[in-house]
């Protein structure tokens, strides 16, 4: 078995929000190692369900393993963003509620030969399904326009463009094939300054990550695709760990909770637009100072939650 380890943060945060009824159906979108999944199963009783979708093989193998023969649990393999078409395979319309743990796992980072890390050296890789395009394949052929535009809007990276055409020089030689060559161009090509302040790749790492797996657009096709699935009273509960996904998660709660949109001088509501959501927590759940210490990636968490109203 694949010890796929794996420190939920926000644990028993997010998976409250959820407000469980013990014979609800419920979706967990990101399964990894399964820590949500085992804390929603102890929640519902027999007439219970859950689905756990990954699209992560290894994902899948751990939580396969994990609640075999626990009858409640369904385990499903795929992208959250298409958890519409895989639940309706089931056979399932509507659920009570969804939860997203997003951004990469103790496990992907942890595994060397999986390419998501700067701190060994490995194959470029970073796919989370472990299919298609890797790490390699953009940072081999993309051009200089478009590798600046993923290190700074994925990773907030302002030196960007000097790293982009470091990439550029180094692969006039030979392909950039393992993390320590594309983190070491990093490093050569960004003020010594900056290689003080915590490690100069991380940023770039983290751009080519949520390239590498679409990771924004995945995450504005799954929380369509779970607002739709829930039913009435149904709740969605998210944990972003990157400031642009947080803000994609915050703009698509918001827009869903909005009601009348006339102009405030009208002395009645002809639009006819009723809130579909409510906002659990106004501003967003962070780790407490426990959790920060037991676990350092949970410095970046920020859980957000809302129920369907209609």
């Amino acid at each position: 078995m694949i010890n796929f380890s794996h420190i939920s943060v926000l644990l028993n945060e997010s998976v409250d929000m959820l407000d469980i009824k013990p014979d609800g159906i419920y979706i967990d979108g990101t399964a990894g190692g399964g820590g949500h999944s085992a804390l929603i199963l102890s929640r519902l009783n027999e007439n219970g369900k859950l689905y756990s979708i990954d699209r992560d093989p290894d994902a899948i193998a751990t939580v396969t393993k994990r609640f075999e023969g626990d009858k409640r649990s369904v385990v499903l393999h795929g992208e959250f963003a298409d958890m519409k078409s895989l639940l309706l395979k089931e056979g399932v319309e509507k659920v009570d509620g969804v939860i997203l743990d997003l951004g990469v796992s103790s496990h992907q980072l942890d595994t060397a030969e999986r390419g998501f890390s700067f701190h060994e050296d490995a194959p470029l890789d970073m796919r989370m399904s472990q299919q298609g395009t890797t790490a390699a394949d953009l940072v081999n052929t993309l051009d200089f326009k478009e590798l600046c535009r993923i290190l700074s809007s994925y990773g907030e990276e302002k030196y960007a463009p000097s790293i982009a055409k470091g990439i550029l020089k180094a692969r006039e030689e030979k392909p950039i094939e393992t993390t320590l060559e594309l983190a070491e161009i990093v490093k050569a090509n960004v003020p010594q300054k900056v290689r003080r302040d915590g490690h100069p790749a991380r940023k770039t790492f983290q751009a080519i990550r949520i390239a590498v797996n679409d990771e924004f657009g995945q995450l504005e096709r799954g929380l369509a695709s779970a607002f739709e699935l829930l039913r009435t009273g149904g709740r969605l509960s998210v944990i972003t760990f990157h400031s642009i996904e947080d803000r994609i998660v915050k703009q698509a709660m918001a827009s869903w909770c909005v009601g009348c949109t006339c102009p405030k001088d009208f002395p009645v509501c002809v639009c006819g637009n009723k809130p579909k959501a409510r906002l659990i927590n106004k501003k967003p759940i962070e780790a407490d100072n426990e959790e920060l210490s037991a676990n350092k990636r949970s410095r970046s968490a920020k859980l957000r939650g809302c129920e369907k109203l209609v």
